[in-house]
């Protein structure tokens, strides 16, 4: 029979897993980091600075102590991190690069496929010009090839030697060096990414199972959609014929969802115990980024937490719900509300614009007491001088 995993179980397992579990306080440090980072598997990029842009304030998230100087040296000096795709941009370690090369060799026949039908004979005459300009002269930035030629519609459409720069960042053959501005400078993977690294090699086989493997570590019990869609590096059938071949590593477990229903999924079975037994999270109450990697598949997040979250960038403001870019928060095991607000940081105030508790959840003076010390946190982590309530904000 399957293992019965109740909704508040499951809440503290994934929590676990998430880093949202550990210590906010506890001395992170540069090494500290990168384990995180690894512990989490990937943490995305975006460009956003709202309040503060997505991969810092994941990682705030979880340890107040860390500093963004740590992640620049991880990236930029070790070369411990790398910058490449998941389901979206995102910050990964440099030993996961050798299963990153299954992932090029993919993108790069799907992207010419679709590039053919997009521009036409020779549309990729720039690529080859463009790794010849990096490899003889050295790093460049998309402003350096023609910037001025953008045209709006996606990247695809922009000056071919722009395009040519995506094109080989997306099929590994270039990689970040470094961020200017937070503009991408690009240089020759193998000038950028370590050695050992760069040159490694893994058999298809390996890199189902590793990519597999990783993604219900990380998830703790997944179905094998969600373990294909975690890196989305495999295909769903891959993930499911990867469960197949390895069910006597595996336990069935069945999760009850917030309306009671039971979901199968699997475990493995090694560590079982331990999973089983996930900490309690910290009770104090936490802002996340709404790209937080605790809702980045939103369909799990509501069926554990009950909190159905979208973000609103590209919904036009008369269609928003709540607003353009709304933070979610999280107090002990549960998603209580979300918040809008703005760091403007010529006045020096976290602006708090509006604030939503969940459906049946008190703001009782101790929870608004709670959330007053985070945004007092962040404020100060964001580098604003204090926080300001505009008229409205309770709704």
């Amino acid at each position: 029979m399957a293992i019965l995993i109740e909704n508040r179980q499951a809440r503290h397992m994934f929590l676990e897993r998430q880093g949202l579990s550990r210590p906010p306080n506890r001395q992170l440090g540069r090494d500290g980091l990168l384990d995180l980072i690894h512990d989490l598997g990937f943490i995305q990029v975006d460009s956003i600075q709202i309040v503060e842009r997505a991969h810092h304030q994941i990682l705030f998230s979880r340890n107040q102590t860390y500093r963004r100087e740590h992640l620049t040296a991880l990236l930029e000096q070790d070369r411990s991190l790398f910058e490449h795709w998941t389901h979206d941009a995102s910050v990964i370690p440099s030993a996961f690069f050798p299963y990153w090369k299954h992932r090029f060799v993919r993108r790069e026949a799907k992207i010419r496929e679709n590039w053919a039908k997009w521009q036409g004979r020779d549309f990729d005459s720039a690529f080859a010009e463009t790794y010849d300009r990096i490899r003889h002269q050295g790093p460049v930035m998309a402003r350096d090839v023609k910037a001025d030629d953008h045209k709006s519609g996606g990247w695809w459409n922009w000056h071919p030697s722009k395009t040519a720069l995506e094109f080989l960042w997306h099929t590994g053959k270039l990689a970040i060096a470094r961020r200017e501005n937070f503009q991408k400078v690009y240089d020759l993977s193998e000038r950028v990414i370590p050695p050992d690294h760069f040159a490694a090699e893994v058999s298809h086989e390996d890199f189902v199972d590793w990519a597999c493997r990783q993604a219900l570590q990380r998830l703790g019990f997944a179905t094998s959609g969600e373990i294909s869609a975690f890196f989305d590096l495999v295909t769903p059938p891959e993930a499911k014929a990867w469960v197949s071949r390895h069910r006597a590593e595996l336990e069935e477990v069945e999760v009850v969802t917030v309306d009671g229903r039971r979901r199968p999924s699997f475990a493995f079975v090694e560590g079982l115990a331990d999973l089983l037994s996930p900490p309690e999270p910290p009770a104090r109450l936490r802002v996340l980024s709404p790209f937080d990697p605790l809702l980045r598949d939103r369909d799990r997040a509501e069926r554990l937490f009950g909190f159905n979250y979208r973000i609103e960038v590209f919904v036009p403001e008369a269609k928003r719900q709540y607003g353009y870019y709304v933070f979610p928060l999280i107090e002990g095991e549960r998603l209580v509300g979300r918040i809008d607000m703005k760091a403007d940081r010529r006045a020096g105030t976290l602006a708090v614009r509006r604030l939503w508790w969940e459906p049946g959840l008190r703001a009782s003076a101790s929870r608004l007491e709670r959330l007053e010390a985070e945004l007092v946190r962040l404020a100060r982590f964001t580098g604003v001088e204090r926080v300001e309530y505009l008229p409205g904000w309770e709704g």
